[in-house]
């Protein structure tokens, strides 16, 4: 008689058939769990990073192909970069982890590098866990983990995720070092870059306090990740400690937030299916049976990006007008709602929301009647509701 089965296989035999026959999984790593809990709310990207859809194959079989993503070009240059910063077991990479982080500990003059490797994911993580372990009693010692394999509960599904590298210092804290291409130009890089590497290291933080936690006593995980980048315009290494406790602290609250994937998977019709190479039709519908909660920041970090914004601007959903407009609308949720409400065609007079629009449609037409279009409701102070309010006057 057939054993029955779990639950856990249940949804990942669930999960295999929302991608397809014979569909591989893609692997969710930190950068696009960095980009969920950027935005919680979308049950879209949630069930398909779950699933392991490959979202910019998705993108171009439904018509809207992504530009989202590495170049080959830079892809080959990180590789071979963080060749560099590895080479000789680490040594360099050692240093600046020295320099930057734990000056009081004894420099390191030469540093354990565990071996990893195991079979599947699964397997490196529970290597990953015992290297862990073992450095983190070996007191005086540096150990360099390269490439271990972390996993990381999200909504109710696990994630294995592959940071560059854990330093265990001689103390037996740890440290994430993230390793990447973008230049520090006189010791500083792009606000932006930067602020995307945190995010992601934030997501490895989160991980390696899983490990830690299971550990007694449990191990400090360093807060202060170092980011490696080449010096000014040559091949050369340089570091910056980066604190990342604001970054953790927001991504551990947005994945707690984050619908469970098998309420999501439960909602779907029977028989919805992923696999790009179904009938234009039949994608659509499946997509579309998952609602999404698009915002213009979705165009730099999701691959469906120009799919939703057509679909968000076809339902005048406000949401294409980005979150902080969103939020000031309140109960209006599309774009006629809220120049209805302006006009003052519909909406209740006593809703702090609708009174803020048509005073900025009153100010916006006062301005047109007086030949003073520098003085609107751009002019006044008001929010960015009044905003939409004024739009519809002109």
């Amino acid at each position: 008689m057939p054993l029955p089965r779990t639950r856990g296989t249940a949804l990942r035999q669930q999960l295999a058939e929302l991608r397809g026959p014979d569909v591989p999984a893609k692997a969710l790593d930190a950068r696009a769990l960095a980009a969920l809990a950027a935005n919680p709310g979308c049950r879209r990207r949630a069930i398909l990073d779950g699933a392991g859809v490959n979202k910019a194959t998705l993108a171009s079989a439904l018509g809207s192909p992504s530009a989202f993503g590495q170049s080959q070009f830079a892809l080959t240059r990180g590789n071979a970069f963080e060749a560099k910063v590895k080479a000789d077991g680490g040594a360099e990479l050692l240093r600046l982890v020295h320099e930057k982080l734990d000056r009081a500990a004894e420099p390191p003059a030469h540093a354990r590098v565990p071996e990893l490797t195991a079979i599947g994911p699964e397997g490196r993580t529970a290597r990953t866990a015992l290297a862990l372990r073992e450095a983190t009693e070996a007191r005086g010692e540096w150990t360099l983990l390269d490439h271990p394999m972390l996993a990381l509960d999200v909504a109710g599904s696990p994630a294995f995720l592959e940071p560059d590298a854990v330093v265990v210092h001689p103390d037996g804290s740890w440290t994430v070092v993230e390793i990447k291409s973008f230049p520090m130009l006189d010791g500083s890089a792009d606000p932006a870059k930067v602020g995307a590497a945190a995010r992601q290291a934030a997501v490895y933080v989160l991980a390696l306090e899983e490990v830690a936690a299971r550990m007694e006593p449990s191990p400090e995980v360093r807060h202060r990740v170092l980011l490696v980048c080449p010096k000014d315009f040559s091949n050369l290494p340089t570091a910056s400690a980066v604190d990342v406790r604001k970054q953790r602290a927001v991504t551990g609250r947005q994945l707690a937030r984050l619908t469970r994937i098998q309420d999501i998977a439960d909602t779907l019709p029977e028989g919805t299916c992923f696999d790009p190479a179904r009938p234009a039709e039949e994608l659509t519908a499946a997509v579309e049976s998952v609602p999404a909660t698009y915002a213009p920041e979705c165009l730099a970090a999701c691959e469906l990006a120009f799919h939703c914004r057509d679909r968000s601007r076809a339902a005048g959903a406000v949401t294409s007008l980005g979150r902080s407009v969103r939020a000031e609308l309140g109960a209006l949720t599309t774009v006629p709602d809220v120049l209805a409400a302006a006009r003052g065609e519909a909406g209740d007079p006593a809703d702090p929301t609708v009174v803020a629009l048509r005073r900025a449609a009153a100010l916006r037409a006062e301005a047109l009647d007086t030949g003073a279009p520098g003085t609107g409701a751009l002019g006044t102070g008001v929010s960015g509701a009044d905003v939409l309010g004024a739009a519809a006057c002109r």
